[in-house]
């Protein structure tokens, strides 16, 4: 089944994938993401360096994207601010996920009481705005990047959970599962070993497209001041710093507005990538 799986994976996903523009597009934009979070540590520069007599200069080949109103860079903020915004989106996905998977292994593998209660839960999460739910609870913590990577893992959980829950129900009564159960394999052992392996691609699916939704959010707290505070960048907090000088220094909104928006279009296009390529029905 496994062996299967991984050929499946090497050989049709990735054909799939390699002659998909819009995803070859959105995976070129994630490279360069990674790329720009890595060069920053080897800038020999303190994104948090003030020199008044540098404030608000245009781009120009000394400062490629202009300065902000304390005379710093914001090329280097911005590239800095990639760092934070990769971090957030995927120590955040990364808790939703976890939390997403286990819940719903567990439901859609028991189903009954235990499906019946963890789903009521999720529909209860469900009816709370996300945003709004992130605000409450911000409101009530020192606001942190780890405050905020946590909160938006705590709270974008239910969408994972129902995807893997529908998984599960439509594998555990496959032929493999049931010859793994004669031979007595152990609760454990079916939902980590036979049936999570094979209910993954929807769940990478999400994760992919939930880093943009993560970034997403992590700015727009940033943005309204409750999210990763000065001195440290971000391309939220950076947006508010320019909002303040709009009209006489368009940079410091234009380059962090344009950052965020072809991040999460970036995402965006790779996570449809990818759910076009693990999906069995599609032909070649």
């Amino acid at each position: 089944m496994f062996t299967t799986q991984r050929s499946f994976l090497r050989d049709i996903v990735w054909q799939r994938l390699r002659h998909n523009r819009m995803a070859l597009a959105g995976g070129v934009i994630v490279l360069t993401m990674f790329l720009m979070a890595a060069t920053a540590s080897l800038i020999d520069a303190d994104p948090a360096a003030i020199d008044i007599s540098q404030r608000l200069l245009p781009p120009s080949w000394q400062h490629p994207l202009g300065t902000d109103d304390l005379g710093r860079g914001v090329l280097v903020r911005m590239l800095y601010g990639a760092r934070i915004s990769l971090l957030v989106g995927f120590l955040a996905v990364g808790i939703s996920s976890i939390i997403g998977i286990v819940l719903g292994s567990l439901a859609g593998y028991y189903g009954r009481w235990v499906d019946a209660l963890i789903m009521r839960f999720v529909d209860i999460m469900l009816c709370f705005p996300t945003f709004f739910l992130i605000l409450a609870v911000i409101a009530f913590l020192e606001p942190s990047i780890w405050n905020i990577m946590i909160v938006i893992g705590l709270t974008s959980w239910m969408g994972v959970a129902r995807l893997v829950r529908a998984e599960f129900l439509s594998l555990r009564q496959r032929d493999f599962v049931l010859a793994a159960q004669a031979l007595g394999a152990s609760d454990l052992r079916l939902i980590f070993r036979h049936i999570l392996p094979n209910a993954l691609s929807p769940v990478l699916v999400s994760a992919t497209l939930g880093v943009a939704g993560a970034i997403l959010t992590e700015s727009a707290l940033s943005f309204l001041g409750i999210g990763v505070q000065p001195p440290t960048p971000s391309w939220g907090n950076m947006l508010i710093t320019g909002k303040q000088t709009l009209g006489s220094a368009w940079w410091l909104s234009v380059f962090p507005g344009l950052a965020i928006l072809i991040t999460v279009l970036g995402y965006n296009l790779l996570g449809e990538g990818v759910r076009d390529a693990l999906d069995p029905r599609l032909k070649e």
